[in-house]
């Protein structure tokens, strides 16, 4: 597989995400792009899963905030900029929270 190809692939589902951490894991030496996309998958898909929890308490509690369920549009769009920036074999961060990730998840690198 190519690092372009797993650099894609850290941002599909989480089992694309294991696929692509166990094949860069099996390269040597690591790529730097595809452990950087390793990283700000890695990220994205925990900071989605804690948005999604507290928008669903947060509508269950007080339903008139049914228009928070409407973040998960932004985070769909955040993906797509990732898969972008995977796509065109850019080391860009997500916007607004991929700074957050840089750094971060000493594990992958």
């Amino acid at each position: 597989m190519s690092n372009k190809t797993l650099a894609i692939l850290s941002y599909i589902t989480i089992i694309g995400w294991l696929i692509a951490f166990v094949k860069n894991n099996d390269q040597n030496p690591k790529d730097e792009l595809v452990t950087y996309h390793l990283k700000q998958g890695f990220g994205f898909f925990i900071l989605a899963i804690a948005v999604n929890i507290a928008t669903t308490i947060v509508v269950m509690i007080m339903p008139f905030l049914f228009f928070l369920n409407y973040v998960g549009l932004l985070l769909l769009v955040l993906w797509v900029f990732a898969i972008i920036n995977a796509v065109n074999m850019q080391k860009k961060p997500i916007p607004v929270v991929g700074p957050m990730f840089e750094n971060q998840f000493a594990f992958i690198g």
